[in-house]
Formats: C-alpha cells, sequence, structure tokens
C-alpha cells in the first residue's frame, strides 16, 4: 500500500463515469440505471481535507489552483463510492477448511454443527488465542479488503460467547480501527448460538447476555449494534427481541440475522424493533419486505452464503426493492459458511442468483449498505460534505465492473481523500 496525505486540497479530472450513488431507495424497483446510479459523465470532483467539496461536470470545475493542490487525472476511467462491507465476521482464530472438504462429500451444514463443528469450532479456537494474533490477522484480512477496494468493514463478535472472549474480540476491533485506514465498525454478536456449557440452562446464557454482556459493552463503548441470530438451533423471535431490546436500552442499535435456514420470524422481529437491517432473508416472504420497507430496515442479502453452503434457495431481491425496501449486499466473511472477502463478486451473484439488476448490486455495496450500518451521511455516496473514498477503476464503462466476475477492478483506492492502494 502507499500511503499520500489526504489533507489539502486534492482534484479529480477526466473521470469517464462518476458514480455518486445519490439515488433514493424507493427508486430502486423502477428507475433507469443511470439514476439508480447517479451518473455524472466527463465529470470532476474536488475534496478538502478528507472530505468532498464539489462534485459535477468537469466543464464547469473552477480553476482556482493553490501550489499544494493535488491533481489527480482518471484517465477517462469509472470513479465511484469506496465499498462498505455491512456484514463481516472478520476476527476469529483457526479455519474450518475440513468442513468445506465435508460439505463437498455431502454433509450439511447442520449435521456438520451437530457433530460439534460450526461455530464451536471457531469458538473454542478463538477462546485459546491471544488478542494479539487477533489484531495481526485482522490487519491482514483488512489489507485483503482494502485492495479489493472495501474503505468501511463492519465486523461482529460472537464467536466468543463469553464474557472476556467477547470483550478481547470488541477491544482488538477498537485497535484496528486506530492503526488501519479502514474504518471498523463494531457489532456486538453475544447472541451468535448458545455455547455448548450452557446448553442446558439457556435462561442463564441470555440472563448474562441481558445483565452483564450488553450493560459491559455499553460501558466500554465498545459496539455501535447489537446482533442476534434468529433461528432454529439458535435463538426464538421471543429470545432474540429480549436481547435486543437490552440492548436498545444501553444505547445498541438492533439488527438481526433473520430467514437464512428457515422462515422464523426475524425479519419481522426486526422491522418490529427498528432494525438498522435484517441480513440473509433466504426464506423471507412479501409480506417481511413489506413490514420492513414501512420500518426504513435495510434487507441485507449474503448470497455468498448460501453458495458456499451449497443451499439451493437464495434470497430474493426483487421482493424487497418491490416492496420499496433499501437493498444492501455482503460478504458475509466468516469461518465456515462464507470464507470470502470479494464484495465485487457478491454483486455479481445479487444479479445471477438474487434477481438484482447491475445498478442496483452496484448501489447495494455501497450506499445500501451504508445505510445497513447507519453511515449513509459519511460514506457508501459521492457527495458534499461526505468522506472522500472513492475507487478509480479499471473500467471505462460502469456495465463492465460486475460483468467480469470474481475480478478485482481496482486500480487505485483513496480513504478520505489519501491514497491507500
Amino acid at each position: 500500500m502507499q500511503e499520500v496525505d489526504g489533507r489539502g486540497r486534492l482534484v479529480v479530472r477526466n473521470i469517464g463515469q462518476l458514480l455518486t450513488m445519490d439515488s433514493a431507495a424507493g427508486e430502486l424497483g423502477k428507475a433507469p440505471a443511470e439514476r439508480i446510479l447517479e451518473i455524472i459523465p466527463d465529470a470532476a470532483m474536488v475534496a478538502e481535507d478528507g472530505k468532498v467539496v464539489w462534485v459535477g461536470l468537469e466543464q464547469d470545475l473552477s480553476n482556482e489552483e493553490s501550489p499544494t493542490t493535488r491533481i489527480l487525472d482518471a484517465g477517462g476511467r469509472v470513479v465511484m463510492p469506496g465499498l462498505v462491507e455491512c456484514h463481516s465476521h472478520l476476527l476469529f482464530a483457526g479455519n474450518r477448511a475440513n468442513e468445506f472438504a465435508l460439505r463437498s462429500m455431502g454433509a450439511t451444514y447442520e449435521e456438520i454443527a451437530a457433530a460439534g463443528g460450526g461455530i464451536v469450532n471457531t469458538m473454542t479456537a478463538t477462546r485459546r488465542a491471544g488478542a494479539d494474533a487477533l489484531f495481526t490477522a485482522g490487519l491482514a484480512r483488512l489489507d485483503d479488503f482494502l485492495k479489493l477496494g472495501v474503505t468501511t468493514v463492519e465486523s461482529k463478535s460472537g464467536y466468543g460467547l463469553d464474557p472476556e472472549s467477547e470483550i478481547k474480540l470488541l477491544e482488538v476491533m477498537r485497535s484496528l480501527q486506530t492503526r488501519h485506514p479502514v474504518d471498523v465498525v463494531p457489532t456486538f454478536l453475544g447472541a451468535h448460538i448458545v455455547p455448548p456449557e450452557h446448553r442446558q440452562e439457556r435462561r442463564r446464557y441470555i440472563d448474562m447476555l441481558t445483565r452483564e454482556m450488553i450493560p459491559e459493552v455499553a460501558r466500554r463503548n465498545l459496539a455501535r449494534f447489537c446482533d442476534v441470530f434468529c433461528e432454529n438451533g439458535a435463538f426464538t423471535p421471543d429470545e432474540s427481541r429480549e436481547i435486543l431490546e437490552s440492548g436498545a436500552e444501553y444505547g445498541l442499535i438492533p439488527k438481526v440475522h433473520a430467514e437464512q435456514l428457515s422462515h422464523s420470524g426475524g425479519a419481522l422481529l426486526a422491522a418490529r424493533v427498528g432494525a438498522a437491517s435484517a441480513d440473509h432473508l433466504d426464506f423471507a416472504t412479501a409480506d417481511d419486505a413489506r413490514f420492513m420497507a414501512m420500518q426504513g430496515t435495510v434487507a441485507v442479502l449474503l448470497p455468498g452464503a448460501t453458495f458456499f453452503l451449497n443451499k439451493k434457495r437464495y434470497p430474493d431481491g426483487r421482493l424487497f426493492t418491490q416492496a420499496g425496501c433499501d437493498v444492501a449486499l455482503s460478504t458475509d466473511y466468516n469461518p465456515g459458511s462464507s470464507h470470502t472477502r470479494n464484495l465485487w463478486l457478491m454483486g455479481t451473484m445479487g444479479c445471477t442468483h438474487c434477481g438484482l439488476a447491475p445498478a442496483v448490486a452496484l448501489r447495494a455495496i455501497t450506499r445500501g449498505a451504508a445505510r445497513a450500518i447507519r453511515m449513509e451521511h459519511q460514506v457508501g455516496r459521492i457527495s458534499r460534505g461526505l468522506l472522500a473514498d472513492f475507487l478509480i477503476l479499471d473500467a471505462m464503462d460502469w456495465q463492465e465492473i460486475l460483468y467480469l466476475y470474481g475480478h478485482n477492478p481496482v486500480l487505485q483506492v483513496y480513504k478520505r481523500g489519501r491514497r491507500v492502494v
């Protein structure tokens, strides 16, 4: 990575297509691509001290320049906002490559979990891991995300599942935020599953979450969101609601893992508690989408998990766009069910497997994802007053971006006006 000082004035010229992503969510089901992406052709932009101060046609660009002004020629290429990863399990120890092999030979995710694998496998390794090892692994993963154009990453705990280990994960996230260009947005996911030592006394673990872990996380200001896995084998809707409402009492914004393996009621719960997002949604219904749209809950689709688990039912993005619900896409990066950091590939899969138009998919990995983590007024768009997080792509037409699937189209990454890749 190269690092160029982001202070002062930066002028980006000769932009063939500037994708600003300034469209509203309600337009996703009917607007033309140019409107969804808010494309400015033959464009320019200006940043001052890490924030965008002007966007428009290059012919309207003021020629006021100082000796310290930096000029960047985009070469007629596509420029777009830095990508936003809105659902990741960034920190964990060990790997589950053996489980991938077992699934390839016919075992199911549920069978592997019942035999002691799955989340429990990663929990055991993560509890044993020191903070330094987790930090080093996190830095390498953030480097990889950044090279793929991701400038903001939401990161969940949830592989500790006891007070000491959950706090350890969240404290490492805080350290990463101070040491890496990527913004790390922390989420408390103590309600990932009930850990083995509490399976015969679920009530005790839920009390631990609501009376000990959530208050301590809030006291230390370690998380912005409280997430829960509402699913058969994890937490019921009633349990999930209790946990989320406890988090809300301490200022943690609700999020829900919903409708991944069955229709459990998680999406409706997300709408009822005013969650920022409901994520997965493979088994969501049109009614779920309608209620989520009414409450402003973003639908986060995770096709990589469906693909990697060899499931057949993908989330239907059209349910949500037709209902007027905002849509995001994410890698769901984790060691078991979606071991990828390629958000561009998720964009392509959003088109091929979830029924999204390419323009909607690109918006879903930028502005839609920013809305899912309540950061749409900071990142995910190129607009006056927002952070100057943007990408210069190896593309002359936006339609090329997701068409070459699995490819990384990034030539340069700018974070707060500073070149970091």
